[in-house]
């Protein structure tokens, strides 16, 4: 097998790519029959190993059946699923039905996969079909499980990246979504993805289980929900390529419970929409996830922190992505923020510097909470870190953390928590320079822990920019790109308040003139 999975995954993507620049599709329909057949080849590889090793278990008087197979964790695929009898196909056959067939026959045979396997593959023409059915034979019998994840992983990105806007509603960049797990730290419990897109948090959550050398099925229950049934089959194949398995179910998260998630998980992690308007507020009332009622403002920000809020118990721990507009929105939304800090669980604020996402180009923040602090020395205290000038430029348009990178700024936030200090990924170096004695300390341009006073005079902000403040240059460099960024952050916010005072004045009017009319 070939050791290096970077140059499979290329590989594949290049040939696959060519593919489909080559016929009259685009990359959304041109998605999802990919990551099927991935899928496909997965299951294929486990259940033609687990195949070898049943052989000669079988007695005259007990065959081998589906149960063995699923009894090792192994999908059951019968004969016309199996990718050699799809190879063997004659290009004047229906390959695309065959294929449909094929998924169908493996969603009777295994009922957690039921309604998830697409059946779309006659869109594709025959040659296009053999030419993929090649390609993904070429991964290697022998490749390790977690590697074939990475390739579905590395796909994913991929078509996200393909899709622009859509695809960044199922898609997280995975070094975000790895540095959220490690901030939060999930070894072992319940975790939450109210808009779970196609699984990223909990593939990390899982790995992030196996780096602590535990098993990811033995210790933590997947739960998610997302509004797009197509995103929640995706989120299903996501997990079965990585040997996971959850409760995941189609629903608006706005409107819907279908967890009963008030008070009841370990974990929460999640990437939300942002900024979105016309929620029908009417419709949440007397609903326990929403205790400090909706913003009057047009936007549903603040819904989503508080079902991340409410689902937590009472030492759960919360991660999730947030537009950099809700660390300093006002009016009711700024009532919610001051309550929430009052309320002793919000924990650390992270500033994440643009281009790390396909659809947002702006900075945005990750918030984390943590029920459990009200017992601790920090609970009068909130972590504020800029990460902004941290990360890797992938290609002109885009950005990601190293490994290293994320292992650093999650130590700051291990030190801060008087937590052991992990260097599996080589952070030990940038950890020295900052932290010299493995201590928690103020970092001028990088991290500073803020009391709730603190907070208080700087009127309940969650911008880390206005406590961590700005390392010495010198005096000559004058960053245009930051600048500019931060006074597109300004903007939105005024732009928010203005919105909140245009509503204002509307229903002040408006009552005025009936006043007036009685």
């Amino acid at each position: 097998m070939p050791t290096d999975i970077h140059d499979i995954t290329d590989r594949l993507w290049t040939a696959a790519d060519e593919l489909r620049a080559n016929s009259r599709l685009k990359a959304s329909e041109y998605s999802v029959p990919v990551l099927g057949l991935i899928f496909l080849r997965y299951a294929d590889i486990r259940f033609t190993e687990a195949e070898k090793n049943l052989a000669g278990q079988a007695t005259g008087r007990r065959q081998i059946g589906k149960t063995d197979y699923q009894a090792r964790g192994v999908l059951y695929l019968p004969e016309k699923a199996r990718f050699s009898t799809l190879l063997k196909l004659p290009e004047a056959e229906n390959i695309g039905q065959s294929i449909n067939d094929a998924m169908k026959a493996i969603e009777e045979e295994n009922e957690d996969l039921r309604g998830v396997l697409p059946r779309t593959y006659t869109v594709l023409d025959n040659k296009t079909l053999v030419e993929l059915l090649k390609l993904m034979s070429s991964i290697p019998p022998d490749i390790e499980g977690d590697a074939l994840g990475k390739i579905y992983e590395y796909f994913l990105g991929e078509f996200a990246m393909s899709e622009g806007t859509r695809g960044g509603e199922f898609y997280t960049p995975t070094s975000i979504v790895r540095l959220i797990v490690e901030l939060i730290e999930p070894f072992h419990g319940r975790i939450l993805d109210p808009a779970c897109g196609s699984g990223g948090m909990f593939v990390q959550s899982a790995r992030f289980v196996e780096r602590h050398k535990e098993t990811p099925s033995e210790e933590i229950s997947i739960f998610g929900q997302d509004r797009v049934e197509e995103t929640v089959r995706l989120c299903k194949m996501n997990l079965a390529v990585h040997g996971l398995a959850g409760d995941v179910r189609q629903g608006n998260t706005y409107y819907e419970n279908l967890h009963d998630s008030v008070g009841r998980f370990d974990f929460v992690m999640a990437n939300p929409p942002f900024n979105v308007n016309r929620v029908d507020k009417e419709r949440l009332e007397d609903d326990p996830r929403y205790p400090y009622g909706p913003p009057r403002i047009d936007n549903a920000n603040y819904l989503w922190i508080q079902v991340f809020h409410s689902a937590l118990n009472p030492t759960g721990r919360a991660g999730f992505v947030m537009a950099n507009s809700a660390s300093d929105a006002r009016g009711s939304e700024l009532e919610i923020r001051r309550k929430l800090v009052e309320g002793r669980s919000l924990d650390a604020i992270v500033a994440v510097g643009s281009n790390f996402f396909y659809t947002v180009t702006l900075p945005v923040t990750l918030w984390l909470f943590d029920k459990g602090k009200g017992t601790t020395d920090r609970r009068e205290k909130v972590l504020f870190v800029d990460a902004r000038h941290i990360y890797r430029q992938i290609d002109r348009a885009h950005r990601e953390f190293t490994p290293g990178q994320i292992e650093f700024i999650a130590n700051i936030a291990r030190l801060y928590r008087g937590e052991p200090l992990e260097f599996l990924e080589g952070s030990d170096k940038l950890v020295s320079e900052h932290f010299a004695e493995k201590v928690y300390a103020d970092v001028l341009g990088l991290c500073k822990v803020a009391t709730l006073a603190e907070i208080e005079r700087q009127g309940w902000s969650l911008n880390p920019g206005r406590y961590v403040g700005v390392a010495d240059s010198g005096g000559e460099d004058f960053d245009f790109r930051d600048r500019l960024e931060s006074l597109l952050e300004e903007l939105e916010v005024l732009n928010a308040e203005a919105k909140e005072l245009e509503d204002k004045i509307s229903t002040s009017t408006s009552q005025l003139l009936v006043s007036t009319g009685d």
